[in-house]
């Protein structure tokens, strides 16, 4: 019957025994351990196409490449053509307030559905769960098209509904004339179906809220703003840094919302990254300077997530 007990007391010599810093580095390499079989499926997918794409920022590759299936390598010209290029910048600034204008929309929509769906009875919730599926499954350029066709310039419902609402004179009213009303309609597009995702994966997060911890704050007289910002939010900060982590990626590459919606004649007030990277490759066929765009926008993007990433680490160690 001792036999456990002198096994276990046996196990606990043999770790003091063991030198502390091999016990330290193994637990530290463990998580690694873990990630590095998706580190490397993730690497060898990316590699190749990576490569290529950098490989290409630092040639001249036009027509005349194009057809020789060879081009030319001038270094970080390219990128020293696009940084003196007062448009690239213009680019920048553009997408990056167009990305956060869609994050902060699509997180804080996202988590009103989300608390939504907590608070309604089950057929209603039932309901707007496969409202919110079929969103999400409806594919991208069919919700681009009826957007379109909502905001058509002659047989426009929005247009139709805003002038016989009095709200105005709409009719023939063209949203893309003014670039702001046209990033509107696109921030509509790319928001409405985003939420879907966000709003769903908040909603499995809040069935993680321990629900005595909100009562406990609703026994102190906490409102429902107070439990949400001192109990809710923070269990759900790792969440809300994920998906604002991925809603960043997908927003500040947005390129089919723009190219479809302004039938592929866009002008540059409405270039994005995604969209002023394929016009310098494919419409004047500067397939160099296209590239070099793209790495710096992945450069971005990579700057983005180590910034998310971080803030996750710190939050685990419970920094924050």
């Amino acid at each position: 019957m001792r036999r456990p007990e002198v096994a276990l007391r046996s196990a606990a010599r043999a770790e003091r025994r063991a030198p502390p810093y091999s016990r330290r580095r193994a637990h530290d390499l463990t998580p690694y351990a873990l990630i590095a079989p998706a580190l490397l499926v993730i690497g060898a997918i990316l590699a190749y196409p990576l490569g290529i794409l950098a490989a290409l920022s630092l040639q001249k590759y036009g027509l005349a490449e194009l057809f020789a299936h060879q081009g030319k390598f001038v270094g970080l010209d390219n990128f020293v053509t696009i940084f003196a290029d007062e448009v690239f910048w213009q680019v920048v600034r553009t997408s990056l307030v167009f990305a956060v204008a869609n994050v902060a929309l699509t997180i804080v929509l996202g988590t009103f559905v989300a608390l939504l769906l907590q608070r309604v009875s089950l057929p209603v919730r039932t309901l707007l769960s496969a409202g919110l599926v079929f969103v999400w499954a409806t594919p991208a350029l069919v919700t681009i098209d009826i957007w379109q066709w909502m905001f058509d310039f002659e047989f426009g419902v929005a247009n139709y509904a805003l002038t016989h609402l009095g709200l105005g004179d709409f009719i023939h009213h063209n949203w893309f004339e003014d670039p702001l009303q046209g990033f509107a309609v696109i921030t509509a597009t790319v928001v409405w179906g985003a939420i879907p995702f966000v709003a769903i994966t908040l909603y499995a997060g809040l069935m993680q809220v321990p629900r005595e911890l909100v009562e406990a704050a609703q026994v102190d007289g906490a409102g429902a703003v107070a439990v949400f910002r001192n109990v809710t939010a923070p269990i759900l900060r790792p969440l809300f840094l994920i998906l604002a982590s991925l809603s960043t990626i997908w927003d500040f590459s947005v390129f089919q919302q723009v190219w479809v919606m302004l039938n592929q004649r866009p002008s540059q007030d409405f270039y994005l990254m995604g969209v002023y990277a394929y016009v310098q490759s494919f419409k004047v066929s500067q397939y160099g300077l296209g590239s070099a765009i793209a790495v710096v926008m992945v450069g971005i993007l990579v700057v983005v997530t180590f910034f998310y990433v971080g803030q996750m680490v710190r939050f685990g160690r419970g920094d924050l």
